[in-house]
């Protein structure tokens, strides 16, 4: 069987421009804080912020629901994001924030510390996760973007949402 010469130099030409175009394509993040941590999550996971939003407890519910929310008329299960990723509890006082994210019919405010701005990073700049980080940051975050003045941890919004606790 004869080869074509040229077909060789297209395929070649073709993963070339592949790479080009995944070096080229870019994701926007909601950027946000949990401690000292600078975070961040795909901004097409997150449907709205919600500052000082009011939790509700709910009686023996897992150390990881911190209660619920009532958004326009909706309950909305208040996730405990600092107490997933091993973090202190915030002081007393502090300001409640409340990244919405939907999973299947049902929506869920992961409760952050701060929100601070939308950026738009490439995505060959993501990193894998570092050797030291501690099990559960590792099991919550898929990568981490390095900025001129900090890291930006990459949460995993599915791995936050997909406790067993919160399986339908």
């Amino acid at each position: 069987m004869l080869r074509d010469p040229h077909a060789d130099h297209q395929a070649e030409a073709a993963t070339a421009a592949d790479r080009s175009l995944s070096r080229d394509r870019e994701s926007s993040y909601v950027t946000l804080t949990l401690g000292d941590q600078l975070c961040g999550v795909p901004v097409l996971r997150i449907r709205e912020v919600v500052t000082d939003a009011r939790i509700v407890r709910v009686p023996l519910a897992p150390a990881q629901i911190a209660g619920n929310i009532n958004l326009r008329g909706r309950i909305v299960t208040a996730i405990d994001t600092r107490y997933l990723l091993g973090l202190p509890p915030q002081e007393a006082g502090s300001r409640r924030v409340a990244a919405v994210a939907e999973r299947g019919a049902d929506l869920y405010a992961l409760l952050i510390d701060q929100v601070l701005e939308v950026l738009t990073l490439p995505d060959a700049d993501l990193e894998p996760l570092p050797i030291n980080l501690s099990a559960e940051w590792r099991k919550h975050s898929s990568g981490v973007f390095r900025l001129p003045d900090r890291l930006l941890m990459l949460l995993d919004i599915e791995s936050l949402l997909a406790m067993p606790a919160l399986a339908a």
